[in-house]
């Protein structure tokens, strides 16, 4: 989160932070309605345009920055997360946002994501899984299901999928969250939750590409199943869902299981969400069955872990006084020494 507001600027809108170039993704495609939402959010954090920068890899969600009037580069397949590390570095004071998708986040560039997490670069990342490549015409991803079959799988993929979250806990990334683009409430709360977070926030965002791999997430946003299959998660409230909120989620031991709402068994006797517990976070992220089989549990969406730790520009920033202040400028032929010299005589 960047500390630029200037109180003194115009009150900008949405408007203000859409460009004149031609949104060309697939119509009805996902990325429409979180576009519109990053638009209506960017004018309530107080952030002169100048001062924010929108960095994507390769993808359809990697056309974000032509799409948003702000600083932005449209960078090379994987590598948004590396070269946002390296502005937020040298330029703590900008608002650095990552658009990426499954297959860019995750494929070529899951190497550079589990460094950003780890090292906790005050960032913003927005990951578009569609669970299927779209820009290069429906292969199959890093999220898709097992048994899926695609124009890179015709027989079925035998590939495990990555769980997101959890994979972004395994780095100890910082804010890890989930939203879907069929939700715009929703969806705006946590890009504000993810803006307000300091340090590096990991944002899922259940995107539906309806060229090449339509409905994926239907169940979890669809008027009839929706209150059944999905839980939103609220720190320091139990876990509810289903219609009325007439169904529950308790710990038996580590074990979640659903249960009804009754004279027995109240509110009280329920999970209760805390968004600072690192090990039931890590359950969480594991409520990831498949919708379609009975006795699953309902896909999570909300906060599911925020935790503070120094960012990795700020400890950076504070190594570099604390050398100038003690030794001037360095003594740069020490330096290139070592500690493990010696002479020959």
């Amino acid at each position: 989160m960047s500390e630029t507001a200037i109180t003194s600027q115009p009150a900008l809108t949405p408007k203000d932070f859409a460009t004149d170039q031609e949104v060309r993704w697939c119509p009805g495609c996902g990325d429409y309605s979180i576009l519109a939402q990053v638009q209506k959010v960017m004018p309530t954090l107080g952030v002169p345009r100048e001062n924010i920068v929108i960095i994507s890899g390769i993808g359809c969600s990697s056309r974000f920055p032509y799409y948003m009037n702000t600083y932005g580069m449209h960078s090379i397949h994987g590598r948004a997360t590396a070269i946002a590390s390296g502005l937020k570095a040298s330029r703590p004071e900008l608002s650095v946002w990552i658009v990426t998708g499954d297959g860019d986040c995750l494929s070529i560039g899951g190497n550079h994501t589990i460094h950003l997490l780890r090292r906790n670069f005050d960032v913003n990342l927005l990951l578009f899984n569609n669970e299927i490549y779209g820009l290069t015409k429906g292969q199959y991803s890093p999220t898709s299901e097992q048994s899926k079959i695609t124009k890179s799988t015709p027989f079925g993929s035998i590939d495990h999928p990555f769980n997101p979250l959890a994979l972004a806990l395994g780095a100890d990334a910082t804010f890890v969250a989930r939203s879907m683009d069929r939700d715009p409430k929703h969806l705006q709360a946590m890009i504000l939750r993810s803006y307000a977070h300091k340090g590096s926030s990991f944002l899922e965002i259940y995107q539906n590409c309806n060229i090449f791999n339509d409905g994926a997430f239907e169940i979890f946003t669809e008027k009839k199943s929706k209150p059944e299959e999905a839980l939103f998660l609220e720190h320091g409230k139990p876990l509810l869902f289903g219609a009325s909120n007439s169904k529950g989620i308790k710990l038996d031991g580590l074990k979640p299981v659903v249960v009804e709402i009754s004279s027995v068994i109240s509110e009280n006797d329920l999970w209760i969400h805390d968004e600072k517990d690192f090990f039931k976070a890590q359950i969480l992220t594991r409520l990831f069955d498949n919708p379609h089989l009975e006795g699953h549990l309902p896909r999570p969406f909300g906060v599911f872990y925020q935790h503070e730790r120094p960012c990795y520009e700020d400890i950076m920033s504070k190594q570099i006084e604390d050398i100038i202040a003690s030794k001037g400028n360095g003594d740069l032929d020490k330096i290139l020494k070592g500690r493990e010299t010696w002479a020959i005589n």
